[in-house]
Protein backbone atom coordinates (compact mmCIF):
# COMPACT_ATOMS: atom_id res chain seq x y z
CA UNK A 1 0.00 0.00 0.00
CA UNK A 2 2.93 2.54 0.74
CA UNK A 3 3.95 2.12 -2.94
CA UNK A 4 0.44 2.74 -4.64
CA UNK A 5 0.40 5.59 -1.78
CA UNK A 6 3.26 6.85 -3.20
CA UNK A 7 2.15 6.02 -6.73
CA UNK A 8 -0.68 7.94 -5.86
CA UNK A 9 0.79 11.12 -4.54
CA UNK A 10 2.90 11.72 -7.37
CA UNK A 11 -0.30 11.69 -9.87
CA UNK A 12 -1.94 14.05 -7.89
CA UNK A 13 1.40 16.15 -7.77
CA UNK A 14 1.47 16.43 -11.49
CA UNK A 15 -1.82 16.00 -12.46
CA UNK A 16 -1.68 18.92 -14.89
CA UNK A 17 1.25 17.10 -16.83
CA UNK A 18 -0.12 13.95 -16.81
CA UNK A 19 -3.60 15.46 -18.08
CA UNK A 20 -1.78 17.27 -21.01
CA UNK A 21 0.13 14.08 -21.94
CA UNK A 22 -3.14 12.32 -22.57
CA UNK A 23 -4.36 15.13 -25.21
CA UNK A 24 -1.05 14.94 -26.75
CA UNK A 25 -1.90 10.96 -26.92
CA UNK A 26 -5.18 11.61 -28.62
CA UNK A 27 -4.14 13.90 -31.14
CA UNK A 28 -1.16 11.12 -32.13
CA UNK A 29 -3.41 8.38 -31.92
CA UNK A 30 -6.43 9.98 -33.13
CA UNK A 31 -8.15 6.35 -34.44
CA UNK A 32 -7.76 4.23 -31.63
CA UNK A 33 -8.30 7.18 -28.29
CA UNK A 34 -11.71 8.11 -30.08
CA UNK A 35 -12.66 4.54 -29.27
CA UNK A 36 -13.03 5.46 -25.54
CA UNK A 37 -15.58 7.86 -26.44
CA UNK A 38 -18.48 5.74 -25.76
CA UNK A 39 -17.14 4.76 -22.40
CA UNK A 40 -16.55 8.09 -21.12
CA UNK A 41 -19.66 8.49 -19.09
CA UNK A 42 -19.19 5.04 -17.53
CA UNK A 43 -15.38 6.00 -16.70
CA UNK A 44 -16.73 9.08 -15.15
CA UNK A 45 -19.25 7.09 -12.89
CA UNK A 46 -16.26 4.71 -11.63
CA UNK A 47 -14.55 7.74 -10.81
CA UNK A 48 -17.21 9.29 -8.50
CA UNK A 49 -17.67 5.57 -6.77
CA UNK A 50 -14.35 6.37 -5.63
CA UNK A 51 -15.09 9.88 -4.51
CA UNK A 52 -17.59 8.40 -2.92
CA UNK A 53 -16.20 6.11 -0.75
CA UNK A 54 -13.53 9.08 0.42
CA UNK A 55 -17.17 10.85 1.53
CA UNK A 56 -19.49 10.76 4.47
CA UNK A 57 -22.40 11.89 5.69
CA UNK A 58 -21.01 14.62 7.85
CA UNK A 59 -19.66 15.89 4.51
CA UNK A 60 -23.32 17.38 3.26
CA UNK A 61 -23.80 18.96 6.61
CA UNK A 62 -22.39 22.68 5.33
CA UNK A 63 -25.17 22.12 2.26
CA UNK A 64 -28.14 22.17 4.83
CA UNK A 65 -26.49 24.93 6.96
CA UNK A 66 -25.63 26.66 4.26
CA UNK A 67 -27.56 26.62 1.61
CA UNK A 68 -26.68 30.40 0.30
CA UNK A 69 -23.48 28.54 -0.87
CA UNK A 70 -25.11 26.32 -2.91
CA UNK A 71 -27.97 28.91 -4.45
CA UNK A 72 -25.09 31.66 -4.97
CA UNK A 73 -23.14 29.21 -6.91
CA UNK A 74 -25.87 27.90 -9.34
CA UNK A 75 -27.04 31.89 -9.45
CA UNK A 76 -23.52 32.40 -10.73
CA UNK A 77 -23.20 29.58 -13.06
CA UNK A 78 -26.42 30.71 -14.81
CA UNK A 79 -25.47 34.76 -15.01
CA UNK A 80 -21.61 34.16 -15.48
CA UNK A 81 -20.93 31.68 -18.34
CA UNK A 82 -23.40 32.43 -20.44
CA UNK A 83 -23.14 36.35 -20.44
CA UNK A 84 -19.33 35.93 -21.29
CA UNK A 85 -19.60 33.48 -23.68
CA UNK A 86 -22.13 36.06 -25.61
CA UNK A 87 -19.78 38.75 -24.64
CA UNK A 88 -16.50 37.55 -25.61
CA UNK A 89 -17.88 36.39 -29.20
CA UNK A 90 -19.57 39.77 -29.77
CA UNK A 91 -15.78 41.00 -28.30
CA UNK A 92 -13.65 39.70 -30.66
CA UNK A 93 -16.52 39.38 -33.55
CA UNK A 94 -16.95 35.47 -34.20
CA UNK A 95 -19.50 34.75 -37.04
CA UNK A 96 -23.23 33.80 -35.81
CA UNK A 97 -22.57 30.03 -35.58
CA UNK A 98 -19.77 29.92 -33.25
CA UNK A 99 -21.41 33.14 -31.19
CA UNK A 100 -24.49 30.44 -30.58
CA UNK A 101 -21.86 28.24 -29.62
CA UNK A 102 -19.96 29.82 -27.28
CA UNK A 103 -23.40 31.12 -26.23
CA UNK A 104 -24.86 27.02 -25.55
CA UNK A 105 -21.06 26.34 -23.70
CA UNK A 106 -22.09 29.07 -21.41
CA UNK A 107 -25.77 28.12 -20.82
CA UNK A 108 -25.06 24.33 -20.13
CA UNK A 109 -25.33 22.57 -16.84
CA UNK A 110 -21.87 22.05 -14.96
CA UNK A 111 -19.73 19.10 -15.71
CA UNK A 112 -19.68 15.94 -14.31
CA UNK A 113 -15.84 16.08 -14.22
CA UNK A 114 -16.11 19.37 -12.28
CA UNK A 115 -16.14 16.93 -9.39
CA UNK A 116 -13.51 15.03 -10.04
CA UNK A 117 -11.59 18.38 -10.49
CA UNK A 118 -13.10 19.78 -7.19
CA UNK A 119 -11.84 16.54 -4.86
CA UNK A 120 -8.23 16.99 -6.32
CA UNK A 121 -7.64 21.01 -5.41
CA UNK A 122 -9.35 19.65 -2.11
CA UNK A 123 -12.56 21.75 -2.50
CA UNK A 124 -15.83 21.05 -0.99
CA UNK A 125 -16.88 18.09 -2.84
CA UNK A 126 -20.24 17.96 -1.25
CA UNK A 127 -20.92 21.79 -2.49
CA UNK A 128 -19.87 20.63 -5.96
CA UNK A 129 -21.93 17.37 -6.80
CA UNK A 130 -24.84 19.51 -5.14
CA UNK A 131 -24.62 22.42 -7.93
CA UNK A 132 -23.76 19.54 -10.58
CA UNK A 133 -27.37 18.01 -9.68
CA UNK A 134 -29.61 21.39 -8.88
CA UNK A 135 -27.73 22.77 -12.37
CA UNK A 136 -28.84 19.82 -14.72
CA UNK A 137 -31.98 19.53 -12.87
CA UNK A 138 -32.25 23.19 -14.40
CA UNK A 139 -31.19 22.90 -17.66
CA UNK A 140 -34.43 21.76 -19.31
CA UNK A 141 -35.80 25.49 -18.48
CA UNK A 142 -33.09 27.64 -18.13
CA UNK A 143 -30.86 26.68 -21.27
CA UNK A 144 -33.36 27.49 -23.91
CA UNK A 145 -34.39 30.34 -22.61
CA UNK A 146 -30.93 31.51 -22.05
CA UNK A 147 -29.92 30.73 -25.39
CA UNK A 148 -33.42 32.05 -26.95
CA UNK A 149 -32.26 35.56 -25.07
CA UNK A 150 -28.64 35.64 -25.72
CA UNK A 151 -28.52 34.23 -29.82
CA UNK A 152 -32.54 34.67 -30.63
CA UNK A 153 -33.02 31.01 -30.85
CA UNK A 154 -34.81 27.86 -29.26
CA UNK A 155 -33.43 23.98 -28.57
CA UNK A 156 -35.29 21.53 -27.16
CA UNK A 157 -33.14 19.89 -23.91
CA UNK A 158 -34.40 16.51 -22.88
CA UNK A 159 -35.61 16.93 -19.02
CA UNK A 160 -35.85 13.07 -18.28
CA UNK A 161 -32.20 12.27 -20.30
CA UNK A 162 -30.60 14.87 -18.26
CA UNK A 163 -32.04 13.84 -15.05
CA UNK A 164 -30.99 10.24 -15.88
CA UNK A 165 -27.37 11.23 -16.70
CA UNK A 166 -26.89 12.68 -13.51
CA UNK A 167 -28.32 9.97 -11.28
CA UNK A 168 -26.40 7.05 -13.46
CA UNK A 169 -23.01 9.74 -13.71
CA UNK A 170 -23.05 11.62 -10.05
CA UNK A 171 -25.55 10.92 -7.86
CA UNK A 172 -26.12 7.33 -7.93
CA UNK A 173 -21.99 6.40 -7.90
CA UNK A 174 -21.32 8.74 -5.18
CA UNK A 175 -24.48 7.43 -2.75
CA UNK A 176 -22.87 4.10 -3.48
CA UNK A 177 -19.37 4.73 -2.59
CA UNK A 178 -20.93 6.71 0.60
CA UNK A 179 -23.07 3.47 1.39
CA UNK A 180 -20.20 1.45 1.29
CA UNK A 181 -18.01 3.49 3.35
CA UNK A 182 -20.84 3.33 5.72
CA UNK A 183 -21.36 -0.35 6.27
CA UNK A 184 -17.87 -1.62 5.49
CA UNK A 185 -15.57 1.64 6.83
CA UNK A 186 -12.50 -0.54 7.44
CA UNK A 187 -12.35 -1.99 4.10
CA UNK A 188 -12.57 1.82 2.71
CA UNK A 189 -10.12 2.97 4.79
CA UNK A 190 -7.47 0.01 3.40
CA UNK A 191 -8.36 1.32 -0.26
CA UNK A 192 -8.39 5.37 0.52
CA UNK A 193 -4.78 5.94 -0.62
CA UNK A 194 -5.28 4.83 -4.13
CA UNK A 195 -8.38 7.19 -4.73
CA UNK A 196 -6.23 9.89 -6.24
CA UNK A 197 -4.80 7.54 -8.71
CA UNK A 198 -8.60 6.11 -9.75
CA UNK A 199 -9.26 9.78 -10.41
CA UNK A 200 -6.19 11.03 -12.05
CA UNK A 201 -5.72 7.85 -14.52
CA UNK A 202 -9.49 8.18 -15.40
CA UNK A 203 -9.53 12.08 -15.90
CA UNK A 204 -6.47 11.04 -18.47
CA UNK A 205 -8.18 7.96 -20.23
CA UNK A 206 -11.16 10.95 -20.80
CA UNK A 207 -9.47 13.70 -21.66
CA UNK A 208 -7.55 11.24 -24.33
CA UNK A 209 -10.77 9.91 -25.86
CA UNK A 210 -12.39 13.70 -25.88
CA UNK A 211 -9.42 14.88 -27.57
CA UNK A 212 -9.12 12.05 -30.43
CA UNK A 213 -12.69 12.25 -31.18
CA UNK A 214 -12.36 15.66 -32.14
CA UNK A 215 -8.85 15.64 -33.24
CA UNK A 216 -9.00 17.36 -36.67
CA UNK A 217 -11.11 19.94 -35.01
CA UNK A 218 -8.61 20.95 -32.61
CA UNK A 219 -5.77 20.89 -34.93
CA UNK A 220 -7.76 22.91 -38.02
CA UNK A 221 -9.13 25.54 -36.31
CA UNK A 222 -8.44 28.96 -35.86
CA UNK A 223 -6.28 30.58 -33.25
CA UNK A 224 -9.13 33.08 -32.46
CA UNK A 225 -11.61 30.22 -31.53
CA UNK A 226 -8.87 29.12 -29.29
CA UNK A 227 -8.35 32.39 -27.70
CA UNK A 228 -12.40 32.78 -27.39
CA UNK A 229 -12.29 29.73 -24.78
CA UNK A 230 -9.49 29.73 -23.44
CA UNK A 231 -10.75 33.57 -22.03
CA UNK A 232 -14.45 32.08 -21.31
CA UNK A 233 -12.92 29.30 -19.29
CA UNK A 234 -10.60 31.76 -17.37
CA UNK A 235 -12.77 34.20 -16.85
CA UNK A 236 -15.33 31.53 -15.33
CA UNK A 237 -12.93 30.09 -12.60
CA UNK A 238 -11.86 33.58 -11.44
CA UNK A 239 -15.18 35.27 -11.14
CA UNK A 240 -16.61 32.03 -10.01
CA UNK A 241 -14.08 32.19 -7.10
CA UNK A 242 -14.93 36.16 -6.82
CA UNK A 243 -18.92 35.44 -6.34
CA UNK A 244 -17.90 33.12 -3.27
CA UNK A 245 -15.20 35.74 -2.13
CA UNK A 246 -17.76 37.95 -1.75
CA UNK A 247 -20.51 35.85 -1.01
CA UNK A 248 -18.37 35.24 2.00
CA UNK A 249 -18.01 31.49 1.59
CA UNK A 250 -15.12 29.31 3.23
CA UNK A 251 -11.90 28.86 0.92
CA UNK A 252 -12.95 25.32 0.08
CA UNK A 253 -16.51 26.75 -0.48
CA UNK A 254 -14.93 28.96 -3.09
CA UNK A 255 -12.87 26.75 -4.77
CA UNK A 256 -16.10 24.34 -5.50
CA UNK A 257 -18.08 27.75 -6.92
CA UNK A 258 -15.12 28.60 -8.95
CA UNK A 259 -14.83 24.56 -10.48
CA UNK A 260 -18.19 24.29 -10.76
CA UNK A 261 -18.63 28.07 -12.86
CA UNK A 262 -15.72 27.44 -14.70
CA UNK A 263 -16.04 23.74 -15.88
CA UNK A 264 -19.70 23.18 -18.54
CA UNK A 265 -21.13 20.51 -19.81
CA UNK A 266 -19.90 21.30 -22.99
CA UNK A 267 -20.62 17.69 -24.16
CA UNK A 268 -24.16 18.23 -23.85
CA UNK A 269 -23.61 21.77 -25.81
CA UNK A 270 -21.65 19.81 -28.61
CA UNK A 271 -24.82 17.64 -29.14
CA UNK A 272 -27.33 20.32 -29.14
CA UNK A 273 -24.98 22.30 -31.46
CA UNK A 274 -24.51 19.40 -33.57
CA UNK A 275 -28.80 18.72 -33.59
CA UNK A 276 -29.61 22.06 -33.68
CA UNK A 277 -27.94 24.58 -35.72
CA UNK A 278 -24.28 22.90 -37.51
CA UNK A 279 -20.51 21.35 -36.77
CA UNK A 280 -19.30 24.83 -36.75
CA UNK A 281 -21.43 25.69 -33.73
CA UNK A 282 -20.12 22.67 -32.09
CA UNK A 283 -16.72 23.88 -32.57
CA UNK A 284 -16.40 25.85 -29.32
CA UNK A 285 -17.76 23.04 -27.13
CA UNK A 286 -15.58 20.60 -28.27
CA UNK A 287 -12.56 23.07 -27.97
CA UNK A 288 -13.70 23.87 -24.51
CA UNK A 289 -14.11 19.72 -23.66
CA UNK A 290 -10.16 19.79 -24.19
CA UNK A 291 -9.24 23.04 -22.52
CA UNK A 292 -11.27 23.05 -19.11
CA UNK A 293 -9.61 19.67 -18.01
CA UNK A 294 -6.12 21.06 -19.02
CA UNK A 295 -6.84 24.44 -16.94
CA UNK A 296 -8.32 22.32 -14.16
CA UNK A 297 -6.48 19.91 -14.02
CA UNK A 298 -3.25 23.15 -13.35
CA UNK A 299 -5.99 24.98 -10.84
CA UNK A 300 -6.04 21.64 -9.23
CA UNK A 301 -2.49 20.68 -9.22
CA UNK A 302 -2.16 24.44 -7.60
CA UNK A 303 -4.81 24.19 -4.64
CA UNK A 304 -3.87 20.62 -4.50
CA UNK A 305 -0.45 21.70 -2.91
CA UNK A 306 -2.19 24.26 -0.71
CA UNK A 307 -4.49 23.35 2.21
CA UNK A 308 -7.89 25.50 1.93
CA UNK A 309 -7.45 28.84 4.21
CA UNK A 310 -10.45 27.33 6.69
CA UNK A 311 -9.27 23.92 6.97
CA UNK A 312 -7.44 23.04 10.67
CA UNK A 313 -4.05 22.98 10.23
CA UNK A 314 -2.48 19.36 11.15
CA UNK A 315 -1.25 18.09 14.70
CA UNK A 316 2.16 18.11 15.33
Amino acid sequence: MNLIKNIADFTGRWFAVLVLGGAVLGLALPAATAHITPYISLLLAVIMFGMGLTMRPADFAIVARHPKAVLLGVLAQYTVMPLLGWGIAHLLGLPPLLTVGMILVGASPGGTASNVIVYLARGDVALSVAMTSISTVLAPLLTPLLVLGLAGSTLPVAAGDLFLSILQIVLGPVVAGLLLRMAAPALVERLLPAMPLVSVTGIVIVVAGIVGANAGAVLGTGLLVALAVVLHNGLGLGLGYLVGTLGRLPDSARRAVSVEVGMQNSGLAVALATAHFSPLAALPGALFSVWHNLSGSALATYWARRAPKDEPAPTP
